[in-house]
């Protein structure tokens, strides 16, 4: 067994949960959010078996997109100008698991 925690942008989440759902994956979401541009994100968790583990990937890299968008100054006090970054796509975690109950 692994467990899977997914970083996604919060547009990518609810399509994701949706398509890991239609593929028999039991996922759980967790609301977070991002430091350096402090935006909402969800980890998606998912238990998963041995054998399936390249399907839920390839269900992950499917549905969570890169996107470009303008940060300003006023958004990001850190920041002296505006400037335009990549957000989106997910960070992903595997470990294994060494014993899993479900009651």
């Amino acid at each position: 067994m692994k467990m899977i925690a997914a970083m996604v942008q919060d547009e990518d989440a609810d399509e994701l949960l949706g398509a890991l759902m239609e593929e028999g994956f039991r996922a759980t979401r967790v609301s977070a959010s991002g430091a350096f541009l402090r935006r909402s994100n969800a980890m998606i968790l998912i238990g998963v078996e041995e054998g399936k583990v390249e399907r839920a990937l390839g269900i992950i890299k499917t549905h969570c997109h890169t996107r470009t968008v303008r940060v300003n100054p006023l958004e990001a006090p850190y920041l002296s100008e505006p400037v335009e970054v990549e957000i989106g796509g997910a960070v992903v975690f595997i470990w294994d698991i060494e014993r899993y109950e479900r009651f």
